[in-house]
């Protein structure tokens, strides 16, 4: 997360025939400014860290979701051809054909806020002030009926909104798995090639390399 990062450097690292040369040995490259920092640091966390000030309502979410949103999430968040299905799918996910939406699957509305502040709308992302985004996740909220028409979402009532699924995302805590890899990778006399030594038996899966192989 960017929040932990101390300095950001513009240039960190660039490679030169096939050696790593850092930010300064080679006279390139700066620290960032902090206002450049800032435009990265936008995460918004499940305990509300990141969170900027800001309101905005489910009537001016609509507004700004039929005009920065519907063209893919249809006017009702249902979902266009294949862009995704943002409301509905309530007691699906353990069906053969589960809907996944912010309503029915997403674990903090926090992910969803996010989401929608970094990347959003599509073609044009961060280009939603605090407010539009604000105004807008009230709006999906309501079309999962988890808000009323006079709803407002704000940073002050930002966490007691909890979604159905939250429960269900939980953290691995068995002692034999663990997070990060204990298998350090191979750095010295590792081998110069690897060998396709077995084919799949779904056609086009293992690239041809003899005539035939791949498709048995």
């Amino acid at each position: 997360m960017l929040r932990f990062l101390k300095v950001l450097t513009v240039v960190t690292m660039f490679v030169l025939g096939g050696h790593i040369a850092h930010a300064g040995q080679y006279e390139l490259g700066r620290e960032a400014l902090p206002k450049e920092v800032a435009a990265w640091d936008i995460d918004v966390r499940p305990d509300g860290t990141g969170l900027p000030v800001g309101s905005g309502s489910v009537i001016d979410g609509e507004e700004i979701f039929l005009d920065q949103c519907a063209a893919c999430h249809g006017d009702f968040a249902e979902g266009l051809d294949r862009w995704p299905v943002l409301a509905g799918g309530h007691g699906t996910l353990a069906s053969e054909n589960p809907v996944k939406t912010v309503g029915s699957y997403w674990p903090y509305l926090s992910t969803a806020y996010d989401y929608i502040y970094r990347a959003m709308p599509f073609g044009n992302a961060q280009s939603l002030s605090p407010d539009d985004v604000y105004a807008v996740l009230a709006y999906i909220l309501n079309m999962n009926e988890l808000a009323d028409d006079e709803f407002v979402l704000s940073n002050k009532n930002f966490l007691d909104i909890r979604l159905p699924n939250e429960a269900n995302f939980f953290a691995d805590v068995r002692p034999d798995t663990p997070s990060i890899s204990e298998v350090a990778p191979c750095m010295v006399n590792c081998k110069e090639s690897v060998e396709i030594t077995m084919h799949a038996r779904v056609i086009d899966v293992t690239p041809d390399d003899e005539p035939g192989a791949g498709t048995e």
